[in-house]
C-alpha cells in the first residue's frame, strides 16, 4: 500500500450481484478465494478506538466495538467474503431438501476452540438452542423463527427443521450473533474468557484501556499474519488522530469525515468506505406519545435530512429510506415528505390533535460514533420549527445500550447496522413476534406477511418486490425518520497492509493484516 495524502474510495464491488445469487439456500460447497496478504507475517498492530466493548458475549452484542472484536474471536456457519456473499464457514456445505423444509449442513473437521476441545455439531445444536430461547436475551433470535428444530446425527451433520423454506437463512447465520459456542461453556465465565474458534483469541484485557487479541495459532483457515491486535481505548477521534501523528497508533475507522481529513499525512492513507448502517431517528410508537401515526408523519415531514447530512457529515453520504442493501435499496423519496414540508407537518399534528405540540424524550449515545450529538442538536432546531420538542439526554454508550434494548426512549437518536438481507436487518424489529419488537415499538399484520413471504421465496425478483412493499409501509407509517448512510473512514500508517475494509464495517480482514 502506497502512503500519501489522499482518500481512496471504497466500492460495494458486485455485491448487488453477489448478494442476490448467494442469498438462497440452494446450497453452498466450494470456499471463496480470500484475498492474499502480503507473506510476511508478525508484528503488533495497536488499533485506537473509543470506547470498550460493553460485553464480550457474541449473542448479545450490539455496540459496534464488541461486535468488531467477537467477529475475530469467534465462528459462525456461514461468513460473509469482501463483497458481502455468503460463503462457507464453520460449515464446508449446506443442502435444502425439495419442498424447502429442510437444510443440512457438513461442518468442517478438526475444528477447535482455543481451549483445545473440538468443535462439532453438539456445540452447533446447543448454541443456536440457547440462541432461540427468549431468556438467553439474543439480539439476533427472530433469525431462527422458521427453526422448528436443529439436529444433530453425528458429529459433522447439522439438520435444521423448517416451519416454511427459509431464503434469509443463510445470510442471517453469517452475523457474529449467531456464534457458535462450546457447549461446555457458559456464559458468566464467556464475558471473560472468550473461548471461540477464530483466528484470534484474547490475551489480555484491561477495562477502560486496552484489549489485546493474539493469533489462533489452531485456526482451522490460513492463520492470522500479525502476532497480536492491541485495541486501545482513547476517548475521541481527534486524540486518535493524534496517537497515529506520533507513532502509537497504526490504525483506526473513524466516523467523522472531517477528523479523517485532519488524519491525513504523508505516512497516513484514509478508504473510504461506504456502508450499509443507516442513520435515523427511531420513534418508539410504543410509547403514547407516539402511538398515533399522524404525530410521527409530522415528524417525518418536519425533518429536512440533506441537512442533517451536511450538518452531522459534511454531506458525506447519501439520504436513504429504510433498506440499504444495493439488491433490494430503498427510494428515499417513497415517502409521504420526500422533502421537509412543515404545512404538512402542521396538517398532522392537527390531526393528531396536538396543534400545542408535543415533547419528544431523546436519546444519543456519545463515543460510539462521531456525528451522534452533532446530528441530535440538528434533529432539535430543526423539529423545533414544527412545536416538537426534543428533550436530548446525551449517554456514554453502555447506558444509551441499556436504554435502547428496554425501548426506555420517545426516540433515539441511533446508527444501525446494516445486513446483506433485508429479513436481517428488519424482521426482528418490525414484526409482532420480533426479539426487537419492544426498541421499534411497531408492527403490523401488513408486515407480519410480508417477512413471511419474503422469506418464504428464493426468487430474486419476488423478494425485491416484497421488500419494495416492506420499505414503503414502513415509510407511510413513520415507524422511524430514516436519515442517511455514510462512510467508514479506515486510517492505516504507512507500515500497514492487507486490511479490507468493508460495506458492514467488519473487521474480519485484520486476519489477512501485516505491518512492517
Amino acid at each position: 500500500m502506497q502512503s500519501g495524502s489522499r482518500f481512496i474510495r471504497g466500492t460495494l464491488s458486485a455485491f448487488a450481484l453477489a448478494a442476490t445469487a448467494t442469498l438462497t439456500i440452494s446450497g453452498c460447497s466450494a470456499p471463496a478465494a480470500q484475498p492474499q496478504a502480503s507473506a510476511s507475517t508478525g508484528g503488533n498492530l495497536v488499533i485506537g478506538v473509543t470506547t470498550d466493548p460493553d460485553t464480550l458475549l457474541p449473542w448479545t452484542a450490539t455496540q459496534f466495538q464488541a461486535v468488531s472484536v467477537l467477529q475475530n474471536i469467534y465462528g459462525t456457519l456461514t461468513e460473509f467474503d469482501q463483497d458481502l456473499a455468503v460463503v462457507p464457514g464453520l460449515a464446508e456445505s449446506w443442502e435444502a431438501s425439495e419442498d424447502g423444509l429442510t437444510v443440512t449442513f457438513k461442518l468442517r473437521e478438526g475444528v477447535t476452540f482455543s481451549d483445545g476441545s473440538a468443535l462439532d455439531s453438539k456445540d452447533v445444536k446447543y448454541s443456536l438452542d440457547k440462541i432461540n430461547e427468549e431468556a438467553t436475551g439474543a439480539v439476533a433470535r427472530a433469525s431462527l423463527a422458521s427453526v422448528k428444530s436443529i439436529e444433530a446425527p453425528d458429529a459433522t451433520t447439522v439438520v435444521f427443521n423448517l416451519t416454511s423454506p427459509d431464503a434469509a437463512l443463510p445470510a442471517n447465520l453469517a452475523v457474529i450473533n449467531m456464534a457458535i459456542l462450546s457447549s461446555d461453556d457458559d456464559e458468566q465465565s464467556l464475558n471473560t474468557t472468550p473461548n471461540g474458534s477464530g483466528p484470534f483469541t484474547l490475551k489480555d484485557r484491561l477495562p477502560s484501556q486496552s484489549l489485546t487479541l493474539a493469533r489462533n495459532e489452531s485456526y482451522w483457515g490460513e492463520k492470522a499474519k500479525l502476532d497480536s491486535v492491541e485495541l486501545r481505548v482513547i476517548p475521541d477521534e481527534s486524540s486518535i488522530v493524534s496517537a497515529m501523528q506520533s507513532g502509537n497508533v497504526n490504525f483506526a475507522v473513524f466516523n467523522s469525515p472531517l477528523v479523517a481529513k485532519t488524519a491525513e499525512g504523508p505516512n497516513t492513507t484514509i478508504a473510504e468506505t461506504p456502508q450499509l448502517s443507516y442513520h435515523a431517528l427511531q420513534l418508539n410508537a410504543g410509547r403514547d406519545v407516539l402511538a398515533d401515526v399522524n404525530v410521527r408523519l409530522a415528524i417525518q415531514c418536519a425533518v429536512d435530512r440533506q441537512e442533517v447530512l451536511d450538518t452531522a457529515a459534511l454531506g458525506e453520504g447519501e439520504t436513504t429510506g429504510p433498506i440499504t442493501s444495493p439488491a433490494y435499496k430503498s427510494d428515499p423519496n417513497d415517502r409521504p415528505c420526500p422533502q421537509k414540508d412543515l404545512a404538512k407537518a402542521s396538517d398532522y399534528l392537527k390531526k393528531a390533535g396536538k396543534t400545542e405540540g408535543v415533547t419528544l424524550s431523546t436519546i444519543v449515545s456519545q463515543g460510539e460514533y462521531a456525528t451522534s450529538v452533532d446530528e441530535a442538536q440538528n434533529l432539535k432546531a430543526q423539529l423545533a420549527e414544527a412545536n416538537i420538542t426534543l428533550d436530548i439526554d446525551v449517554l456514554e454508550s453502555g447506558a444509551f445500550v441499556d436504554r435502547w434494548m428496554k425501548g426506555d426512549f420517545d426516540a433515539a437518536v441511533a446508527l444501525n447496522g446494516g445486513r446483506p438481507d433485508p429479513d436481517g436487518m428488519y424482521g426482528r424489529y418490525f414484526t409482532s413476534t420480533g426479539n426487537l419488537n419492544a426498541v421499534a415499538g411497531y408492527s403490523s399484520p401488513t408486515l407480519d406477511e410480508l417477512f413471511a413471504a419474503g422469506k418464504a421465496t428464493s426468487d430474486a425478483q419476488e423478494r425485491k418486490d416484497i421488500y419494495a412493499k416492506v420499505s414503503q409501509e414502513l415509510e407511510n407509517n413513520a415507524a422511524w425518520v430514516w436519515l442517511f448512510t455514510s462512510y467508514t473512514y479506515t486510517a492505516t500508517s504507512s507500515s500497514v497492509e492487507g486490511f479490507i475494509p468493508m460495506a458492514n464495517g467488519s473487521l474480519q480482514y485484520l486476519r489477512t493484516t501485516t505491518i512492517n
